[in-house]
């Protein structure tokens, strides 16, 4: 016989917690797993688990109103005889028209631009908004091929084919039928009103020997001018960054866990790839290995939302960052000011991540006209490139801090770790030793 004691409050399972169990009875229920936009929510080592030492005796800081911190970076340098001049390493990573509306894709162009950096397009091909607000636009090659064509691929400023995302690398895009306008569906070619999925590899090359041609026919499309990206999913980011040079990369792009995605299955963005953070030393390792680093340019995506974490990933070797899911709070998602809308759909502001149901108030992950009017383009591009500024300012006070006078010049050396996973990952000292885990030597 077993006694309970009435003053002790019922103890829940942390294995078991309310989300658990409301999602086993939900599964229940609909017989159909859940599908969700954003990223992961789940807790990671992330760029917070790094600090900055700054200078002090042995370094000298720079004096900001004085002296010049450079930010601009050049993308694209080995084989393209156009490579990207960018005035900030701060990019826009690919988001679809589809997925988002036409305003926004608008408004991303045009932060973009005045800010001095690129934005790049998505699943679905390229809009004319999208193009003539964009200075430089990087065309989105992905296996679906929707809206792709030869035309579009010569209008891009680069070409990133895209293998695999940080929210789901090894899977597919889905964008539904309600999000299927007859503009949609005129561009990637499909019914309208119909689910669509993307294909989750491409279907004209299964290795890197046939990644390499296709490389090849792309340079021939577009007269060896535009700069060649690859596009990877956090999995393997040492074999994956190699194989990707050794197709004949201009760029590699990895994107980590924390990346976002308009729609794919909850248990693929929470239980599929690595944190940002655990990505990037391996990828730089193999571009050192190839004697290729800074010769093919590093961009790393997947939960980028400071200055701080801009400097923290060229710090660790990175030549440039992309943002998707904070661009897209910058030019209004998940503002405060919906939030009346986002209870009505049984959520609140922050939380909102059912892009895939078209119903977003802020008019950017919907193709409801009516909702589409709420964001004006021509303010919501300002507030990006507000944003996009202070970004910038923020990592070239860190830079000038540790006493260098390119964003490009900070180091490892200028990070410790806060957690024993943080320095392993980054392979930076924890604070206050001159250790991390698997250091050799120790």
């Amino acid at each position: 016989m077993s006694y309970h004691n009435p003053n002790t409050p019922p103890r829940k399972s942390a294995t078991f917690d309310d989300y658990t169990l409301a999602e086993i009875r939900r599964a229940a229920a609909t017989g159909i797993y859940d599908i969700r936009g954003a990223g992961t929510k789940r807790k990671v080592p992330h760029f917070d688990d790094l600090l900055f030492l700054g200078a002090s005796i042995s370094r000298y800081p720079l004096e900001g109103y004085r002296e010049k911190c450079d930010t601009s970076v050049v993308l694209g340098t080995r084989f393209a005889k156009k490579p990207i001049y960018l005035k900030t390493p701060i990019t826009i990573a690919g988001m679809s028209f589809g997925a988002l509306s036409g305003n926004a894709k608008e408004a991303l162009g045009r932060g973009a631009t005045i800010a001095g950096t690129s934005t790049t397009t998505g699943d679905g091909g390229m809009t004319d908004e999208e193009r003539g607000h964009s200075q430089t636009l990087v065309y989105q090659y992905l296996p679906s091929r929707y809206g792709m064509n030869p035309k579009d691929l010569r209008r891009a400023d680069a070409i990133e084919v895209v293998v695999g995302q940080g929210a789901k690398p090894g899977g597919g895009g889905m964008l539904l039928g309600q999000k299927i306008s007859d503009r949609v569906a005129n561009m990637r070619n499909l019914p309208k009103g119909i689910d669509q999925r993307s294909a989750c590899r491409h279907p004209d090359w299964t290795g890197p020997d046939d990644l390499e041609i296709k490389i090849l026919e792309l340079r021939e499309i577009t007269n060896w001018e535009k700069p060649i990206y690859i596009k990877v999913g956090g999995a393997r980011p040492y074999y994956d960054t190699a194989l990707a040079v050794k197709a004949g990369a201009d760029v590699v792009v990895l994107d980590g866990m924390q990346g976002g995605t308009a729609a794919t299955q909850d248990v693929f963005i929470e239980n599929v790839g690595m944190p940002t953070l655990a990505c990037i030393r391996p990828a730089v390792q193999a571009l050192q290995d190839l004697g290729m680093h800074r010769k093919v340019q590093l961009i790393i995506s997947g939960g980028i939302r400071s200055g701080a974490d801009v400097a923290k990933a060229l710090a660790l070797g990175a030549d440039a960052v992309a943002i998707g899911t904070a661009a897209l709070v910058a030019i209004g998602d998940n503002d405060p000011k919906w939030e009346d809308e986002y209870q009505k759909l049984g959520t609140t502001a922050g939380a909102y991540d059912d892009w895939h149901e078209g119903k977003d108030p802020a008019g950017i992950t919907t193709q409801d006209p009516e909702l589409m009017k709420r964001l004006d383009p021509v303010l919501a591009g300002r507030r990006l490139a507000n944003y996009l500024k202070v970004m910038t300012l923020e990592a070239q006070t860190i830079a000038r801090a540790c006493g260098h006078n390119r964003l490009h010049n900070l180091e490892p050396e200028d990070l410790v770790a806060l957690t024993m996973e943080a320095a392993a990952m980054a392979q930076v000292p924890l604070a206050g030793t001159n250790w991390y885990p698997g250091k050799a030597g120790f």
